[in-house]
């Protein structure tokens, strides 16, 4: 049997694919499906071809960073949202790092401004790999950041 590990309540991530570092998650045991935040989400055509463009984060966001991203590959999926309707979505498929290791995710892309957390992982996600403990947080930044203090402190061997 495969071992999960422990996640929080919530953590920081990195999506290294879309450019994105410590990025506040919400571990949301409630949802199936995994979201990020953008904004100008919008169907556009580059080349005679439909494309996926948006931007992640808000302006005032401290990790904003402006960066205008089209995806050549999505797809269009049907959510039932935190309130109980049912909304179309976009979907892509990037990258996740988390305790130091980094996991295939697919995020359905939403307005999420006036939540406190950017990012939602949801069921689909989490499955197989983790095992939430409700009372817990931070504990992916808590290890890297134990792991670098571990790598500067002199005379020490690391067998990790």
């Amino acid at each position: 049997m495969k071992r999960r590990t422990l996640i929080g309540r919530f953590d920081e991530a990195d999506f290294p694919l879309l450019q994105l570092e410590n990025i506040e998650v919400k571990v949301d045991t409630g949802a199936y499906t995994s979201s990020f935040h953008c904004h100008n989400i919008e169907l556009i055509e580059l080349d005679g071809q439909k494309k996926l463009h948006c931007y992640f984060l808000d302006p005032d966001h401290d990790q904003y960073h402006n960066k205008e991203f089209i995806f050549d590959r999505f797809s269009k999926k049907r959510i039932r949202s935190s309130n109980g309707q049912m909304e179309e979505r976009y979907s892509i498929e990037t990258q996740i790092r988390l305790f130091d290791q980094v996991y295939p995710i697919e995020l359905t892309l939403t307005e999420r401004g006036a939540m406190k957390y950017p990012v939602l992982l949801g069921r689909k996600f989490l499955s197989k790999r983790f095992v939430v403990d409700g009372s817990k947080t931070r504990l992916s930044a808590k290890k890297e950041k134990w792991l670098v203090e571990l790598k500067k402190a002199p005379n020490v061997t690391t067998h990790l």
